[in-house]
């Protein structure tokens, strides 16, 4: 996992360096008559959870910071977006992807649970209304998006006569219980996309961010809107990194919480996981508030400042203007660890599939850019 993060690696281009590479085989401890090919690494890899490379990370840093390899003594922290790996999201296509998998299921009937299900395959109907709306004006969508909801709800109605066969007539193996849970799972996001396409498109209505679903194959994916910036589709995270570059705290959000209600949470993680808070914490001025200074201060934290004072005096923030602008400059490192996290270690798209997929790919990215900055400053 570390090689594949490290070196941008598929899991084929992984294997072949594995199988070609004597040093890459020492690194993997593989014995020489092991060469795994690329769909046991991928089975492998992606079995790791994220709770597990989460306490990795926690476990690493705490013997480096006991080892003085890190230091708490500066701490800064800013936010970003790590993408899904979606394309942009349209209702038409969301319908289109809803009847494609529903009707793949329904065709895989008999393979899994013994039962051939007989329906009417939509397929390609829905296809071709996907592709006129996508490319029709205004107008012209109008008066095509019942037409796809048709199908859509006609595929439904397939969906639950098929439930209710299969549960009365197929033995309920571990092949047909994943086979119906498979089918639930996805006739109930149809049903979300179905309900929020009528909403947005047939009523014209403004459905909130948070009710609305960008794919149904990751449906965990947030919308996030940061500042006037263009929306992405994701997930927020939260980075502290110290005075070396290390990456001493994540955090993975649900929804787009506000920079400012995660700063306390952000240092009480450093005294759980670290059993220390910094000496002191300079922030991106989202995270700035009266009350984050004075609620970090009785923590014990000497200085606590945000780059941008948004309404705070120097008095507010209990610095000088000199302390105040060699900690804004300090700040200033945590954009160029964000920016090596996202171009060397793949952070700007997660590419692992489902919610601890995503969260895994997160948690292995930052444990492997930690892993080579440890290794830079040892070997310098």
């Amino acid at each position: 996992m570390i090689l594949k993060q490290q070196m941008g690696l598929s899991y084929e281009k992984l294997a072949f360096h594995l199988s070609d590479s004597m040093s890459y085989r020492t690194f993997a401890r593989l014995p020489h008559h092991l060469m795994p090919k690329k769909s046991s690494l991928q089975s492998t890899i992606r079995r790791i959870k994220p709770e597990t490379l989460e306490k990795v990370h926690h476990i690493l840093s705490a013997e480096w910071l006991e080892e003085k390899q890190i230091s708490l003594e500066k701490l800064r922290i800013d936010s970003t977006v790590v993408a899904s790996n979606i394309t942009p999201p349209s209702d038409s296509q969301l319908l289109n992807d809803s009847v494609r998998v529903l009707s793949r299921l329904l065709a895989r009937s008999r393979d899994k649970t013994g039962v051939k299900i007989r329906f009417t395959d939509k397929r390609k109907a829905s296809k071709s209304l996907a592709f006129q709306i996508f490319n029709a004006k205004k107008s012209g969508k109008q008066a095509l998006y019942p037409e796809l909801l048709k199908l859509v709800h006609l595929v439904l109605r397939q969906v639950e006569r098929a439930l209710f066969r299969i549960r009365a007539e197929s033995a309920m193996t571990l092949s047909t219980q994943q086979w119906i849970s498979d089918l639930e799972h996805y006739r109930d996001l149809a049903l979300r996309v179905v309900d929020q396409t009528v909403r947005r498109v047939i009523n014209q209505e403004n459905v909130p961010s948070t009710e609305k679903i960008v794919s149904i194959f990751e449906a965990h994916t947030d919308i996030i809107v940061k500042g006037f910036r263009e929306v992405q589709y994701g997930h927020k995270i939260n980075v502290s990194s110290e005075k070396r570059g290390f990456i001493t705290h994540l955090s993975i959000e649900s929804g787009n919480p506000s920079d400012c209600e995660r700063f306390l949470p952000i240092l009480h993680a450093h005294q759980k996981d670290l059993g220390k808070l910094p000496g002191s914490v300079v922030c991106d001025g989202s995270y700035a508030s009266k009350d984050n200074v004075s609620k970090g201060r009785a923590l014990g934290i000497q200085h606590v400042v945000f780059h941008k004072r948004v309404g705070l005096s120097y008095l507010a923030m209990g610095v000088k203007k000199k302390t105040f602008e060699r900690l804004r400059n300090f700040r200033a490192g945590v954009e160029g660890n964000i920016s090596e996290l996202k171009r060397v270690f793949g952070l700007d798209k997660a590419k692992w599939k489902g919610h601890d997929g995503f969260k895994a790919f997160v948690w292995s990215s930052v444990i492997s850019y930690n892993l080579v900055r440890l290794a830079r400053f040892q070997s310098g």
